[in-house]
């Protein structure tokens, strides 16, 4: 993992074990509902969830400052905790949740390079009992929505030499077709497509067969072939931000590119406005 730019920013199983029992780590498992912790977990993890913990409560946005600091809070973390992140699946949660810790400014934020699949597989403790944590008190940085992009700015980046737009489904989603995830065309938005002038990149391209990330040239090489480099600013996005949050976390964290927004209205947003320009 040496050759990433911020290489500190995953950590490997191994290093996990040995931090099981750290009171400076907090271990979050963080998934879309509550189901997978409920059947088995990582001893000490603490749950999150993009249903219950990544939106405000009201409004379709990110969770505001308050919001933010009540999780953390009662997640038992403080300003100096060391924050571990992993999700099966792919780990596409804990890159959202990795996003949402960056924007209010925590500063040690780690991901388990693999995820719940490599852990599991290397047969290593689990267990269904819930953790239980002492609540402390947490203030949240300023927000930086430097690494948002929100849809006015989607917009004005359509044709700009300068930005490039990285749809990170898979190609029928991409190109409005039916995918065998959704149940009908465009699932997420009234209609199918993308976002014109995006180049489709695969999230899941960034990743090894056991589910660790590729070697930092490796991926240089799959972004760049498609006009997705250093000099430009990149904004990522897929159906509802999981997915293209994982390809922003590549691309700023392990490539350390400079400009790098995620899109988290994604298509859920972008494919029911009115009078937006589409591509299929």
């Amino acid at each position: 993992m040496a050759d990433y730019a911020y290489p500190d920013v995953l950590v490997d199983t191994q290093w996990v074990a040995d931090h099981l029992d750290d009171p400076n780590v907090r271990l979050i498992e963080a998934a879309y509902g509550d189901d997978i912790y409920e059947m088995k977990h990582i001893p000490g993890a603490v749950p999150w969830t993009w249903k219950h913990d990544f939106q405000h409560p009201v409004r379709k946005d990110v969770p505001d400052k308050a919001g933010w600091d009540a999780l953390l809070a009662r997640s038992g973390i403080t300003n100096d905790t060391t924050v571990v992140l992993y999700c099966a699946r792919g780990n596409v949660y804990a890159t959202y949740a990795f996003w949402l810790l960056k924007i209010y400014g925590h500063q040690d934020v780690r991901i388990i390079n693999g995820g719940a699949e490599k852990w599991q597989a290397e047969n290593r403790p689990v267990t269904i009992d819930f953790t239980a944590v002492t609540a402390t008190t947490y203030q949240a940085q300023a927000p930086d929505w430097t690494i948002r992009a929100l849809r006015d700015h989607v917009q004005d980046s359509i044709g700009n030499p300068d930005r490039i737009l990285v749809d990170v489904r898979e190609p029928e989603e991409y190109n409005g077709l039916l995918h065998p995830g959704w149940k009908l065309p465009g699932d997420g938005g009234q209609r199918g497509g993308h976002i014109p002038g995006a180049v489709n990149i695969v999230w899941s391209k960034a990743k090894q067969a056991d589910g660790t990330f590729k070697p930092a040239n490796e991926l240089r090489e799959i972004y760049a072939s498609q006009g997705v480099t250093a000099d430009k600013e990149a904004i990522t996005y897929c159906v509802i931000g999981g997915r293209g949050n994982q390809t922003w976390f590549v691309l700023k964290y392990l490539l350390g590119y400079p400009q790098v927004r995620h899109y988290d209205g994604s298509w859920l947003e972008w494919g029911g406005l009115i009078g937006v320009p589409i591509e299929t």
